[in-house]
């Protein structure tokens, strides 16, 4: 299933009906008052947060979106109807842009929430409701008001307790395959992972969390560089970010120098990123080189606060302590 984070929709809700003119004519009624009911209001576009849906594919080919127009009022004290609400599933962790302002319209982080993005128009009010002492047989009534329409932007910003963050090839993947049933592509070359996995790491009853494998940064993420901004959005909903770091055939990289780059694009994006829990894991210790280089990153990050992790997907190596410990940061109490 093809991953959709973006989408850009018009919505158009539905006009009000308008209000009728009508008077009562019976039989040995000569002289019967207004009976003009009042129009239908117009049908809302309503956006639904389902914990079931994971992009935005589904809107993906939908260019507008429109709720049904409120019926004109009718003779007989007849009011008309409603026009029906368009309601649209979306993941949870949708967020609602104007197109033309870029403010924010709502933030559906929750399953359930629902939202009214664009709010159908008011009914027009038939001749009934103009009738005055002065006045017993009106012939005037209101149209109905014109429907909200507009352009959104759709960003669906992934919820997870715990965010993967590397270099491309240092085994996030095999990692969050490893502790989760999360499936990611698995390969031996750079960019394997062209979309976001989540996965959900069980330790016990009542004890799990969410956690998210973001594709591989690389230094100039934070002005589009690699896939750039597209994937760095879904880190700022992470309560913890877990380093990971680990040896590369190529001569000119260094896990020390891929850490603080990591921290400078973070910082790039989003300073207050940087004020997150971090936690630094040097994957493959089962490799003579990776466990060297553990100790290497160990000795230079431990006095700066970090703790440092040596784990292995292939041999499971350290994957408990590390597990621990995102989940001991992640039951302690928000400052906020």
């Amino acid at each position: 299933m093809d991953f959709v984070d973006e989408v850009t929709l018009e919505v158009a809700a539905g006009d009000g009906g308008n209000g009728c003119i009508a008077f009562r004519r019976e039989k040995f009624v000569p002289l019967g008052g207004p009976s003009g009911g009042d129009g239908g209001r117009g049908g809302s576009v309503i956006l639904v947060a389902h914990d079931r849906l994971s992009t935005l594919l589904d809107l993906r080919f939908r260019k507008i979106v429109r709720a049904q127009r409120g019926e004109d009022g009718r003779g007989k004290d007849q009011f008309g109807k409603a026009g029906q609400d368009i309601r649209i599933q979306v993941p949870v962790g949708t967020q609602v842009y104007d197109q033309e302002s870029e403010a924010l319209l709502a933030d559906l982080s929750e399953a359930g929430t629902e939202i009214a993005i664009a709010q159908g128009g008011r009914g027009g009010r038939g001749n009934i409701k103009f009738a005055t002492p002065h006045d017993r047989a009106p012939r005037r009534a209101s149209p109905g008001t014109p429907g909200e329409r507009k352009k959104v932007r759709l960003v669906l910003k992934l919820l997870a307790d715990v965010g993967i963050v590397g270099f491309p090839n240092v085994g996030k993947s095999t990692f969050i395959a490893t502790v989760s049933r999360a499936r990611p592509k698995v390969a031996d070359y750079p960019f394997t992972t062209l979309v976001p996995n989540l996965g959900v790491v069980s330790l016990g009853v009542d004890r799990t969390f969410v956690i998210a494998d973001i594709p591989g940064i690389i230094e100039g993420a934070a002005e589009g560089a690699g896939l750039g901004l597209r994937f760095l959005k879904h880190v700022e909903r992470t309560k913890v970010l877990l380093h990971m770091l680990s040896v590369d055939p190529d001569p000119a990289r260094d896990p020390l120098a891929d850490f603080e780059a990591l921290m400078s694009e973070l910082g790039r994006f989003d300073a207050s990123l940087l004020e997150r829990p971090m936690v630094i894991a040097v994957s493959k210790c089962d490799l003579p080189e990776a466990r060297q280089a553990h100790e290497t990153v160990r000795l230079a990050l431990e006095p700066r606060g970090f703790q440092v992790f040596a784990i292995s997907s292939a041999t499971q190596e350290g994957l408990t302590p590390l597990l621990e410990s995102l989940e001991a940061i992640l039951r302690q109490p928000d400052d906020g």
